[in-house]
């Protein structure tokens, strides 16, 4: 409904930013990072926003960037997270390790956030990770360096294995053990022999 907000940086708490839009000042929850990144109140803004509506309340959410909306959205879509609990995790896990931990697998990573149980992670872990994309993160570190499919032999092995019904993270972590200057055929063979 509201896709983003311009203007005035009026208020900026740790969970909560104030922008001003043509003389309305728009409260919004926001993530620890986003209110980090945001300039000094007084400067223009620009947010991206998702507004909850529940029976009793309406509540508007800021994000500093399209890929935490993206991530936001991704897991209020998850049964038993809400969008409080969804921007806790935000606030404790950056959206691109939080899609490395959702594809990997990393259970454990997912309950440091605040509020998340093993089992609420086991649950966003298996309902998210058919729908998070390595590709769409912008600062994400693949095992010892490797780089997101694509462009390399390690990438294009990776795209070869994850076609063959492997996933990203396992795909990633065989690769990975490898040595980079193998070619294509020869990393493929590797990590199959690998995950056998």
């Amino acid at each position: 409904m509201i896709y983003s907000l311009s203007g005035k940086l009026i208020l900026k708490e740790p969970n909560s930013i104030v922008v001003e839009c043509g003389g309305v000042g728009f409260r919004c929850a926001a993530s620890v990072f986003t209110v980090q990144q945001l300039p000094q109140i007084g400067e223009q803004v620009q947010v991206f926003t998702h507004l909850a509506v529940r029976e009793d309340a309406m509540e508007l959410f800021a994000f500093g960037d399209q890929e935490e909306l993206v991530c936001f959205k991704r897991l209020i879509s998850v049964s038993g997270v809400g969008p409080k609990v969804a921007l806790a995790i935000l606030s404790d896990i950056p959206p691109a390790k939080f899609n490395l931990y959702v594809v990997s697998g990393d259970v454990k990573a997912i309950t440091k956030a605040q509020g998340v149980g093993p089992k609420l992670a086991q649950r966003i872990v298996l309902e998210l990770k058919d729908k998070v994309d390595l590709n769409e993160s912008s600062a994400i570190d693949l095992p010892s360096g490797i780089a997101a499919p694509g462009g390399t032999a390690q990438g294009e092995a990776i795209s070869a294995l994850v076609s063959l019904g492997y996933t990203q993270a396992e795909a990633a972590t065989a690769v990975a053990r490898l040595d980079p200057t193998l070619s294509v055929e020869d990393l493929i063979r590797g990590a199959l022999k690998q995950m056998m």
